[in-house]
């Protein structure tokens, strides 16, 4: 299953992307991503095609009664004229995994074993390249008159220029006022007046069920419209944490990407963002930004050219009937916290692992991605009440959030001079469903890697088993095994199914 942004896949010595996207794989935790697919869908696209010449703003379409079809011929009238598309251009550093996409596909040890010692001679791209030049499109939709207007950050991700055409084909020079990557928002502005802009609605009315209408350029082809259903609502995925996705069956393609989802009524309740896809192209089913979060992120960039989320500091899982069963509770609710970060607001709240995440300031949270997501759309030194479960018993916890800069400097104040630092790995236990999915092996998962590990050949999602043979579960032993090694160390890593010792040097 592949998770695709709908981003421009960028296209080499100034090629037009007519649709933008970049991809990501889903399910496997320790897969590692591969931006093969979208890349080869997006170079294929046509030039883009404006074909509407509207100029009055959307007046309000009496929402849908029950059992009635909507109006999308009313609603593409009045709503259309605010979709923009988004023509972007930039230099774009082609990494290692980029070039050799082509050699992985055939050789699925290629990957694996990409940068480590002694196997450079297995695939074309050793090095990565000078940055090269790309184009790609997107699509936007205009939410104020004077030109403020809302897309996709990976639309707009390593671009120079960034350029707006409107329905009636005039083309303007956008700043991009800030971009927010947790969340996959950016917000643009045009020096222009008296623009037609979209009615903004609330994705919290949705029901599955509910028809939509998707507006925007799939393919490079402006003012295209598709319509569906939604098929979900609160939708976690993977790497997407803060963001409770509007999941649709409505037609969304590579050029879609920051375009608007409509209701039934003619007001935007979303950002079309991603697909599921295997070819690169739709498969029926799409996920869209609601526009609450979109416009949460949208007023912080307006006010500091920048977004921050709060955050609290502990990795959570969901319940299964077993683990609710065993915790004394009546349904398998809640998001049961795995691991406590050291000096994190969790951890100064008094959070254990084990406890049950039931409430966050009264409202319920049903499966852990419903907290990640109130939590992250929450701001740095917010307070909130949360409700655990402890003992058989609920109780309420006051906690102060924490943000990531705050957090990544406690981090590095604890971290940067000890062995850890020297290895360049942030590592953290496995979960017992992790552990389960690989039959119970122990070792530590790779969140990131840096500096000698980096260069070595390890990333992120990896499995770390065992340093010069010892094998760990904690960062304490690796920080040991580390403080009594040399100038290197032999590192046992898990990717996949394969395993193999990589020497790495210390920095």
């Amino acid at each position: 299953m592949t998770i695709k942004p709908l981003n421009a896949a960028l296209l080499i010595a100034g090629l037009v992307a007519g649709g933008t996207a970049a991809g990501l794989n889903l399910p496997q935790w320790l897969a590692k991503a591969d931006h093969s697919t979208a890349q080869s869908a997006a170079s294929t696209t046509p030039g883009a095609v404006a074909v509407l010449n509207a100029t009055t703003a959307p007046a309000a379409v009496p929402y849908l009664a029950a059992n009635r079809v909507p109006d999308y011929r009313t609603i593409f009238k009045q709503a259309g004229p605010a979709v923009v598309g988004v023509t972007v251009e930039g230099m774009h550093k082609v990494s290692r995994e980029e070039q050799g996409a082509a050699e992985a596909e055939a050789d699925p040890f290629a990957q694996f074993f990409r940068g480590m010692p002694g196997m450079q001679q297995r695939g074309r791209g050793q090095q990565a390249q000078p940055s090269q030049p790309f184009r790609g499109q997107g699509s936007g939709f205009i939410i104020s008159s004077d030109g403020l207007i809302l897309t996709n950050a990976h639309v707009v991700n390593e671009a120079k220029e960034v350029t707006v055409k409107l329905s009636d084909r005039r083309e303007f020079s956008a700043k991009v006022l800030g971009v927010d990557k947790a969340t996959d928002i950016a917000v643009l502005r045009i020096q222009a007046k008296d623009l037609p802009t979209v009615r903004l609605g609330d994705p919290r009315l949705l029901e599955v069920g509910d028809p939509v209408l998707a507006i925007g350029a799939p393919y490079g082809l402006e003012q295209t419209a598709t319509q569906g259903i939604v098929s979900a609502k609160g939708r976690s995925l993977p790497n997407d944490a803060l963001v409770p996705f509007i999941q649709t069956d409505a037609a969304v393609n590579p050029g879609n990407s920051g375009g608007p989802l409509f209701d039934g009524g003619g007001a935007v309740v979303g950002i079309n963002s991603q697909i599921y896809s295997q070819s690169g192209g739709y498969q029926g089913l799409s996920f869209a930004i609601p526009i609450n979060v979109a416009l949460k992120v949208k007023d912080q960039i307006v006010a500091t050219g920048r977004a921050q989320h709060g955050r609290l500091g502990v990795s959570v899982q969901d319940l299964n009937q077993a683990l609710a069963d065993s915790f004394g509770m009546p349904r398998p609710d809640g998001a049961l916290v795995a691991q406590v970060m050291p000096n994190s607001a969790a951890a100064r709240a008094g959070l254990k692992p084990g406890d049950v995440i039931t409430e966050v300031d009264g409202e319920a949270i049903v499966r852990s991605g419903a907290l990640s997501s109130m939590i992250g759309l929450s701001a740095p030194g917010e307070q909130v009440k949360l409700t655990v479960w402890r003992d058989h018993v609920a109780q309420t916890l006051d906690v102060k959030l924490g943000g990531a800069e705050a957090d990544a400097k406690q981090a590095n104040a604890n971290e940067a001079d000890g062995p850890q630092g020297r290895l360049g790995l942030a590592l953290r236990p496995l979960s017992k469903d992790e552990a389960r999915s690989v039959g119970g092996m122990v070792g530590l998962v790779v969140e990131e890697a840096d500096g000698p590990a980096a260069r070595a050949g390890i990333a992120a999602g990896d499995l770390l088993l065992a340093i010069n043979g010892r094998p760990v579960q904690s960062a304490e032993q690796v920080r040991d095994v580390v403080a009594k090694s040399g100038k290197s160390v032999a590192l046992l890593i898990q990717r996949g199914d394969s395993k193999i010792f990589v020497p790495v040097k210390l920095g």
